[in-house]
């Protein structure tokens, strides 16, 4: 069950109506246009993870994330996102991501949405002592980290690493001139591309994600290895 023109139909009026009423009149277009091919390709990915990697996982009942915004330290409060999304993430770890997890992992994003929708990996502005730990294992082996984030074929199909949050300056306790300079002040190890509305509702979704998600194991398999997290030979 594929996304379709209907999951974006649906956003774009949500965007306009961000509004209980509007969203209760409509909420069988939810049900059935977002939800339930969200929990399909949710299904669908976590098959093809058992498969390549077996550490990684998906649960429609756990991945998807709430359609509820968390406004209350929010300016804005609109009640709805107005996109889907859902997480793959290491079985050892906290399911949730960012600062909230206190045990996170690197793992895989999907993003639906009129004209945004996007795939990524690796870990989201982890709590402290996780990016602590990043930081200290990037800095022992930064050769073997720039190999992965350096990767031709990661540069080529993503761009490298995002560089969006990152530090001005070098976080306390890491010289200036330090050879890892560069990835040390990133506060996200993350990486992903942009999909078409076309590419988000084709049928050949999950095998397009299947691609991009195993050209972005290493970086995940890299960043979990750093946080004690191994990876699997099977489920």
């Amino acid at each position: 069950m594929p996304f379709t023109a209907d999951t974006f139909r649906f956003f774009r009026g949500l965007v306009r109506n961000n509004a209980k009423p509007w969203f209760e009149a409509h909420r069988v277009d939810y049900e059935r246009d977002v939800r339930a091919p969200m929990h399909a390709l949710i299904e669908e990915m976590d098959v093809r993870l058992a498969r390549f990697a077996p550490e990684i996982a998906g649960d429609p009942k756990r991945s998807m994330f709430r359609i509820h915004r968390d406004i209350r330290f929010s300016k804005d409060k609109s009640p709805y996102k107005t996109h889907a999304a859902c997480w793959f993430h290491h079985r050892d770890a906290d399911r949730r991501v960012g600062s909230d997890a206190e045990e996170g992992s690197a793992g895989f994003y999907v993003h639906i949405a009129p004209g945004a929708s996007f795939v990524g990996a690796g870990i989201w502005m982890p709590a402290r002592p996780t990016l602590n730990r990043l930081r200290d294992a990037i800095a022992e082996d930064w050769k073997g980290f720039a190999r992965i984030v350096r990767e031709p074929r990661l540069i080529r199909r993503f761009g490298g690493l995002d560089d969006e949050a990152m530090l001005k300056r070098m976080p306390r306790g890491f010289p200036e001139t330090h050879a890892a300079a560069r990835w040390l002040r990133y506060q996200s190890y993350t990486a992903g591309r942009r999909l078409s509305d076309g590419q988000a509702t084709s049928a050949r979704l999950p095998a397009l994600l299947e691609a991009d998600f195993a050209r972005l194991l290493p970086l995940v398999r890299w960043v979990n290895g750093a946080l004690g997290l191994r990876a699997a030979r099977r489920r």
